[in-house]
């Protein structure tokens, strides 16, 4: 058995971004590139993501180009799609309220989604205001592929 390649559409793209909650996001900084995992969830052009402060935000708010990448195993082959855009945090003030309440309703329709985000491996000092981040990719481009049994 042989695999064969072939690209998704957009839509194929679209569909695979919303069935997913885990990917991995890549930032840039001064040159040197940054990878993490990250649970995200996908709605109307937008994958809303949670995180405490550390090195990823400071990165992406330094520069908002960023890359989501989401990989599946589909039998004896995968599946993975590329959403590069911009990073665009949804701070606690009146201004992005509503932002953050439907990043927050996305993300919490699953039970995981706060793992990754809200774990750190230090002591995280005690904040007068919440220390969690809520932000979006604006997603600019996609592409994806797959890799399939050929007989």
């Amino acid at each position: 058995m042989s695999l064969g390649l072939r690209e998704f559409t957009l839509a194929e793209c679209y569909a695979i971004l919303e069935e997913t909650r885990f990917g991995h996001l890549a930032c840039c900084k001064d040159g040197q590139p940054y990878v993490v995992p990250i649970y995200f969830a996908y709605d109307s052009g937008v994958a809303y993501c949670f995180s405490m402060p550390g090195r990823k935000l400071e990165w992406m708010r330094e520069n908002d180009k960023v890359c989501l990448q989401v990989d599946q195993r589909a039998g004896s082959g995968w599946r993975s799609v590329i959403a590069e855009g911009r990073f665009e945090e949804f701070p606690d003030t009146e201004v992005w309220r509503s932002e953050r309440l439907h990043a927050w309703e996305m993300l919490q329709k699953h039970s995981d989604w706060w793992e990754v985000g809200s774990l750190k491996p230090q002591e995280v000092p005690v904040f007068g205001k919440s220390p969690h981040i809520f932000f979006g990719i604006l997603v600019r481009s996609l592409s994806g592929r797959t890799a399939f049994a050929v007989d």
